[in-house]
């Protein structure tokens, strides 16, 4: 296990929309493991709220706005990289405003839960599928 390598706090949500499909975003080319599959989310900064990250990274990617109240804690991943370990909580969201738009140059795709183990995703990710096929 590694060791004095920074705890990095991120925050994910599997949006389900009406038909019980969920939103992943492939990470753009130029930013680390471009082209892996991945939910949406992003960084927690010093000082902010996990729910409060979440929902100003969802405005920021997608130009939605959510509700903290519609953010249902699912499930965490806890993943040691080479040069940082990863700590991820997972919400559920089925419901919000707006249209998803790809705000940020990302691809998006609406995926059946059975079929989400067919992209390829960052390790930390792998995990958090078979929980969420189980719950949809």
């Amino acid at each position: 296990m590694a060791v004095d390598v920074p705890i990095i706090l991120v925050v994910a949500v599997a949006l389900v929309d009406i038909d019980g499909r969920v939103l992943i975003a492939q990470r753009p080319k130029g930013k680390a493991m471009a082209g892996l599959w991945e939910f949406p989310g992003g960084k927690v900064e010093e000082g902010e709220q996990p729910e409060a990250a979440l929902i100003r990274e969802l405005d920021e990617e997608l130009g939605i706005d959510v509700s903290e109240n519609c953010l249902a804690p699912f499930t965490f991943a806890s993943h040691s990289y080479d040069d940082f370990h990863l700590l991820m909580p997972l919400y559920v969201c089925r419901v919000w405003e707006g249209t998803v738009t790809p705000k940020e140059g990302q691809v998006l795709k609406w995926v059946r839960p059975l079929q989400l183990k067919e992209y390829p995703m960052p390790p930390a990710d792998v995990p958090l599928v078979a929980m969420l096929r189980d719950l949809l």
